[in-house]
């Protein structure tokens, strides 16, 4: 990987007989394939095959597979993983980066598998910490391809809630990009009428702004949700806990006593 986004593919000897990679955006369960992309494998110094995966066209969110084709358009073959290169990206979040955001991020799938996982967000919010108390929690994070402006709030949406919205207010940087704000546990308890509740949580950086959602994307970590677990509170019966979803991003999960 590269700080622009560029990926470099190389295959050992006893694949070069491949002659392209195809990477296919993964539908959703029951339905058909519709996004692929394909780069020719063209020979090296060392004698591998080597494709290279451009920062443009940017890759539609969600995950891709990688698999080689042998001859254009013969049965693809899934490609394991070897080493995977990734420190150019463990200081992304140190970075400003442009509208849209476009980060890439290659992986090791559940089966063993090679794949990129890509997100493509017109402006985002990333965290950078979150402080849990027994009585609230802090997050703290910066706006890429936005800026704080006068009437700028954190929104919690309980979701499937019909719009039920919880509203926190930003302690906003000098900069103008990061901020953080506080929630407060018994208010997201209060506000969850069900036996539990998930409130995923955005940024709206100006009064009538789109939403933007807050989450962790700019480093080298594809899966976050089982790597970065925080603890569960528990407050008059309820347990309150900050977590990452499977799209990294950032919400807060309810659930009640009974």
């Amino acid at each position: 990987m590269d700080t622009d986004g560029r990926i470099t593919f190389d295959l050992p000897l006893r694949s070069a007989e491949g002659r392209q990679l195809l990477l296919r955006l993964r539908p959703k369960k029951g339905l058909p394939e519709k996004t692929v992309h394909v780069l020719d494998l063209e020979p090296a110094d060392d004698g591998r095959r080597r494709a290279v995966l451009g920062p443009h066209p940017v890759l539609a969110e969600g995950r891709w597979d990688v698999y080689l084709l042998r001859e254009p358009g013969s049965r693809r073959q899934r490609l394991r993983p070897g080493l995977r290169d990734l420190r150019a990206l463990v200081d992304g979040h140190l970075h400003d980066w442009p509208s849209p955001l476009a980060v890439r991020i290659p992986y090791v799938t559940r089966d063993g598998h090679l794949a990129v996982r890509a997100w493509l967000r017109p402006a985002h919010a990333e965290v950078d910490c979150i402080d849990v108390t027994d009585r609230s929690m802090t997050v703290g994070a910066r706006l890429h391809g936005a800026t704080l402006l006068e009437g700028a709030v954190v929104c919690l949406r309980l979701r499937g809630g019909n719009g039920t919205l919880r509203v926190a207010e930003p302690r906003a940087g000098r900069d103008g990009r990061s901020f953080s704000f506080t929630v407060d546990h018994e208010e997201l308890a209060a506000g969850t009428s069900a036996e539990s509740g998930v409130w995923d949580v955005f940024m709206q950086p100006a009064e009538g702004a789109p939403l933007v959602r807050v989450a962790r994307l700019l480093d080298d970590v594809a899966d976050r949700k089982e790597v970065f677990v925080y603890p569960t509170v528990t407050l008059d019966g309820a347990g309150v806990r900050p977590y990452y979803t499977v799209d990294n991003d950032l919400s807060v999960t309810v659930t009640k006593a009974g």
